[in-house]
């Protein structure tokens, strides 16, 4: 829906609400009119229910809302004397029509000074989980949110099992574009195995419009910073594959609303306006090399030769740990020729394997130039890029301008038609663009070309191309907690890492844990508040 037609549903909803409660509102001593002002109905309603005025924005908040309305409903009909369980159920079922029946038919009278307080234990306890669950959506929606690193892309940076704050803030906080959604789940409601939100039965179909079914325009608040280049962030996959958070099928993808699209976490190293190429699996932008931050890591796959192979439990032994004083934990496989394939190793650990003994050469696989990969953008012009030889590439920018041709439409053509909304064509040497012939397209938002330190063993822009700004997502700021072996089968393989806890994700220098710190600082508050109410007790 366009925010036209939203205003226009908006506007149904408050003739609705009016006609249905304007004789409420004349019971408790108001005025009729006030039932059918827009926002100043909601300001006039939290009065006659004596709660908040502030429920007026909860109530207007994507997601939130979905709790809030009918808590308004059940609150409406208590002002009136209908505060049973059975009123309340009526009142959520009917959504909220069960006022008609108050309003027209039942003469119900205005109970100006009700108690608030529930009446039972289960009440209230339902109440403070509502509530709770109404801050706790706040906060995941629009300031921070948990994550945790579910592969090895960003290996030695972040590690599998590394626990995220999010922030939201940083980038600006972008609103939920799904309105109906269970509050705090993603794609998928846990355990059950079904979509957590509403969406179209044709959800599979390439050319689904997902403006239909209650879908807000997309909107974004104020950040305080852009993103950078190589800065960490988290972003919905442009082109997603997977049906659920447990279905994986990289041969497709599937066409969610934006915000339901799979999480991802990886580096930005392009960013809007940059001329991207990669050169041996090195990114260079703009001619030169990108130069990772210190904490940062690149990382390749190696095929290590022995000179004596292994014969022994003793030799296997000094084998791994080769591998160890190298800081090499990601595992390898032996190749057919005796050699190993090693997954994720940095240049400095290629190094150190090197001046072994026993090391005949650490090589690192690359793809020869020229040699076609299945890389992004999948067309005859580009058939030569692959994962190591990818480009130049020119990331677009909103604002800029880019000529238009057959040898380059295939770079840009998702962009323009399925993240900017447009109809692209090409028939023959001609790009048509809505209907018209195009020879150059102006960009409306910035892009970004996201990837992995650990090269060869990551899913990334070289395979799907642009990540759009309106995908951006938030910026990793935080680890809380770090499990190793947390995807390998049950509580009994994890073991924590205490040097990675409780520390940031980016920074210079070595990595600190502020852990103790937070302890610290809880103990001192709680042994502060029991002090307090001691000598407050004393005192009385």
């Amino acid at each position: 829906m366009t925010w036209t037609e939203w205003f226009i549903f908006l506007l149904i909803l408050q003739i609705i609400h009016g006609l249905g409660t304007w004789k409420l509102y004349v019971k408790a001593g108001r005025q009729a009119w006030e039932a059918f002002i827009p926002v100043y109905n909601a300001v006039i309603l939290m009065k006659i229910i004596s709660r908040p005025w502030w429920w007026v924005i909860l109530m207007f908040l994507p997601i939130v809302n979905l709790i809030m309305i009918p808590a308004a409903w059940v609150e409406t009909a208590r002002a009136f004397g209908k505060d049973s369980k059975l009123d309340a159920l009526i009142c959520i079922v009917t959504l909220g029509f069960y006022l008609y029946y108050l309003n027209y038919v039942e003469d119900v009278k205005y109970i100006k000074n009700r108690t608030l307080k529930p009446k039972t234990s289960t009440g209230e306890w339902i109440t403070s989980i509502l509530f709770a669950i109404v801050a706790a959506t706040i906060v995941h929606t629009y300031f921070f949110q948990p994550f945790v690193i579910p592969s090895s892309s960003l290996e030695k940076s972040l590690l599998v099992g590394d626990f995220l704050i999010v922030s939201k803030i940083h980038y600006g906080a972008r609103g939920p574009m799904t309105t109906v959604a269970a509050p705090m789940v993603h794609d998928t409601i846990p355990k059950l195995g079904i979509k957590s939100y509403l969406y179209d039965d044709n959800y599979e179909e390439r050319n689904t419009s997902w403006k239909n079914k209650l879908q807000l325009p997309y909107f974004r608040l104020p950040g305080f910073e852009n993103v950078e280049r190589n800065d960490i962030v988290v972003f919905n996959q442009p082109a997603d594959t997977l049906l659920n958070m447990n279905i994986f099928t990289p041969d497709r993808n599937y066409y969610k609303p934006i915000d339901k699209k799979t999480n991802l976490v990886k580096r930005c190293v392009g960013t809007p306006g940059d001329t991207l190429e990669i050169k041996d699996g090195y990114v260079f932008i703009n001619g030169k090399q990108n130069v990772l931050p210190p904490r940062s890591h690149l990382q390749f796959s190696y095929k290590l030769t022995l000179k004596k192979p292994i014969s022994s439990a003793g030799e296997e032994r000094m084998f791994y740990n080769m591998l160890d004083k190298a800081d090499i934990d990601d595992g390898f496989r032996i190749n057919p020729d005796g050699s190993f394939y090693l997954a994720a190793v940095s240049d400095e650990a290629a190094n150190k394997l090197r001046v072994q003994p026993n090391v005949a050469s650490v090589e690192r696989e690359v793809q020869e130039k020229g040699i076609s990969g299945d890389v992004f953008p999948r067309d005859p012009y580009h058939n030569d890029w692959n994962t190591d030889h990818f480009g130049p590439l020119w990331i677009p920018k909103a604002g800029a301008t880019v000529q238009l041709d057959k040898t380059n439409i295939a770079l840009y053509k998702r962009a323009i038609g399925e993240y900017e909304g447009n109809k692209v064509v090409t028939r023959g040497d001609e790009i048509y663009i809505n209907d018209k012939l195009a020879t150059s397209y102006t960009f409306k938002q910035d892009y970004y070309w996201m990837m992995g330190d650990n090269r060869n063993n990551s899913i990334d822009s070289r395979y799907w191309g642009f990540v759009p700004y309106d995908h951006i997502f938030g910026k990793p700021v935080f680890i809380w907690m770090s499990i190793d072996g947390l995807m390998n089968g049950g509580i009994k393989n994890w073991k924590f890492r205490w040097d990675r806890i409780f520390t940031t994700v980016s920074g210079s220098g070595e990595r600190t844990s502020y852990f103790i710190p937070f302890l610290v600082v809880v103990l001192g508050i709680y042994g502060f508040n029991k002090w307090r109410k001691k000598k407050k007790a004393s005192a009385s």
